[in-house]
């Protein structure tokens, strides 16, 4: 943990109404301001790792709607990262815990393992396993797209990632013809590994920065690295990519930007937590879609608040996480919408599945996947009935 930044916090309470876990149960031990209070109690030594003390940690999405909150500059962002890493260090959870996070572990980073789970999805999982079963798409696309797509641009290499590349392959190609289409000289090297966002966040900080520093190796050498996924975007920006930048900040500044075709589609748009809070993205996909021409981008309300994804949050505090997607999904269907919108892997698994248990499933896009749809002229109702719900 980092006393010297606990020092920072002048509990203002700012950051109380940006917190989601405090919008549910209303506790204070459930916001930034009650969780630093309890960091501090551990510094110096007046507080007990308790049972209690580590869930109000673990109930923390990590979703940095604090950070911009607060009139101090308290980097909660380095706090929570640290302090968890703390607790995996010194509390032994329980044996279903311990199987649980063991399992994601040995499992997302590996796109063999989390291909052939993926397979298994259908199967009945017991207890602690069960929201594994719950979460996983109904669909996967493991493609991989070309590893190299010539341009006179500058050189960039693709983010592939790990769940990334194994559910949502056909985002990675969508970005590659993209970057493409737009002018860049695009490699996707097969050579990469897991950026280690998922670890980091759930208190293996050193493999995950490990594993940012080994993935930054292997993209040595590139113009700019390019991400698709916002957590591990966040992730890479924080610990170890010089360069590193998400597709719709990268597309700004596009050396031959290629024409836009009319695809008229009502899309709500739910910025991701660490596109929005993070990174402080929120002009950049937004753009992107509004250059489409026919397009309307639609915002839903509380779009500050997280939808319960939050790494592997979803799978660890499963009952949380579903009432933060419901209310997620009932704020995306009030627009009325033909389509739902994120720059994320994780909050397009959690919302739709949100959408789907309202019995009103939508089309669900990345948004580079739309901006792909209107450069190759593709028609609205064939790109409708063709997306994952």
């Amino acid at each position: 943990m980092q006393p010297e930044l606990i020092a920072d916090c002048v509990h203002c309470g700012f950051c109380l109404p940006t917190c989601p876990t405090y919008t549910l149960w209303h506790e204070e031990m459930d916001s930034p301001r009650g969780r630093i209070h309890l960091m501090s109690g551990l510094v110096d030594g007046t507080l007990e790792l308790t049972d209690t003390v580590v869930e109000h940690f673990d109930r923390c999405l990590g979703c940095m709607a604090c950070v911009p909150a607060c009139p101090s500059g308290v980097q909660y962002d380095r706090l929570i990262e640290t302090t968890r890493a703390h607790i995996e260090e010194r509390k032994r959870r329980s044996v279903g815990e311990r199987l649980l996070r063991r399992l994601i572990f040995e499992v997302f980073p590996h796109r063999r393992r989390l291909r052939a789970a993926l397979a298994l999805r259908r199967l009945p999982a017991p207890g602690p396993l069960r929201p594994l079963s719950e979460v996983a798409p109904p669909w996967h696309n493991a493609g991989w797209p070309p590893e190299h797509l010539p341009g006179r641009g500058p050189r960039v290499a693709l983010v592939a990632g790990c769940v990334q590349s194994v559910v949502f392959g056909d985002v990675n190609a969508a970005t590659a013809r993209v970057l493409a289409a737009d002018g860049f000289d695009v490699h996707v090297p097969r050579a990469q590994g897991c950026c280690g966002a998922l670890h980091a966040h759930a208190g293996r900080l050193e493999e995950g920065v490990t594993r940012a520093r080994e993935l930054a190796k292997s993209l040595r050498g590139y113009d700019a690295v390019v991400t698709n996924a916002a957590g591990c975007g966040s992730h890479l920006k924080d610990h170890g990519i010089d360069g590193a930048v998400d597709v719709s900040e990268l597309l700004a500044d596009a050396p031959a930007p290629a024409q836009r075709q009319p695809l008229a589609v009502r899309v709500a748009f739910q910025d991701s937590c660490h596109l929005k809070h993070a990174q402080r993205l929120e002009t950049e996909p937004r753009a992107i879609l509004r250059a489409i021409p026919g397009l309307t981008v639609l915002e839903p309300a509380d779009q500050a608040l997280c939808c319960g994804s939050a790494g592997i949050y979803n799978l660890v505090q499963p009952e949380a996480a579903r009432e933060l997607g419901d209310r997620k999904a009932e704020r995306v269907l009030a627009t009325e919408p033909d389509a739902y919108a994120s720059g994320n892997p994780g909050c397009l698994v959690q919302v739709t599945a949100a959408l789907r248990r309202a019995g009103r499933p939508l089309p669900a896009f990345h948004p580079i996947e739309l901006v792909d749809a209107s450069i190759r002229g593709l028609d609205a109702r064939d790109v409708l009935a063709a997306a994952r719900r």
